[in-house]
């Protein structure tokens, strides 16, 4: 069949704004180095111009220049216009981009919105309310159990912090009066001298005079009995 009607040509895939304006530097290269080879001829018609005199040859001089400074304006105008098509092309070039970027922008946004969606079904404000009450609750529960634990059990709670300033106020001024004025009765004794309210003699000075008829006595305190009145 393919023999009788002919296979289908393979078309080539159309060409790119990056391969077109690839091109066209291409082609713009080429005028710039075609007006750059009319210039140099330009330049030595002019040398020869100004050499030659006036006359058939120096008109046939100018015709020859002449000749190359139109075909420099073509070259010019054709380089002008490669210029436009490269411009243009950047144009559809950064639009292309353009939407490709927002193609790709969108993509990610859809993306993420249907992640979103599926995790806000795992999350609702009505769960984080509810867990931040209990919070609240736990909290005031622990803050109650803190303070009963830190309760004092020998001050009852019904004090006047005003009257116990008062009573403060009047020991602080009692201890004051205390320090300045001592009682008589917590002053301590003086030392009294006995001896000269009773009006006793003074003691003699020297040992006491022991009496000739006592009888000594041994270290029990019993009589001791002389040793001549012993027999054996």
């Amino acid at each position: 069949m393919k023999k009788i009607f002919g296979a289908k040509k393979s078309q080539d895939p159309p060409p790119s704004i990056q391969d077109a304006t690839d091109r066209i530097y291409k082609r713009g290269d080429t005028v710039d180095e075609k007006i750059k080879k009319l210039d140099a001829e330009l330049a030595r018609y002019k040398d020869q111009i100004k050499k030659t005199r006036p006359g058939p040859a120096q008109e046939a001089v100018k015709a020859r220049a002449m000749r190359i400074l139109k075909q420099r304006k073509m070259y010019e105008g054709q380089r002008d216009m490669l210029y436009n098509q490269t411009y243009n092309l950047d144009q559809v070039a950064f639009a292309s981009e353009g939407i490709k970027d927002a193609q790709q922008t969108m993509t990610a946004m859809k993306a993420a919105n249907k992640e979103l969606k599926g995790m806000m079904k795992t999350v609702r404000i009505e769960d984080i309310d509810s867990m931040q009450d209990e919070m609240m609750d736990l909290m005031d529960v622990s803050n109650e159990i803190q303070e009963t634990l830190g309760r004092s059990y020998n001050v009852p709670d019904d004090i006047d912090e005003e009257e116990l300033m008062g009573e403060l106020d009047a020991l602080e001024a009692d201890m004051d009066f205390e320090s300045n004025s001592v009682p008589s009765y917590l002053q301590p004794d003086k030392e009294t001298d006995l001896d000269s309210e009773l009006n006793l003699p003074a003691a003699p000075s020297g040992h006491a005079a022991v009496p000739a008829n006592r009888q000594q006595e041994d270290e029990l305190g019993l009589p001791t009995v002389p040793h001549a009145s012993i027999r054996t």
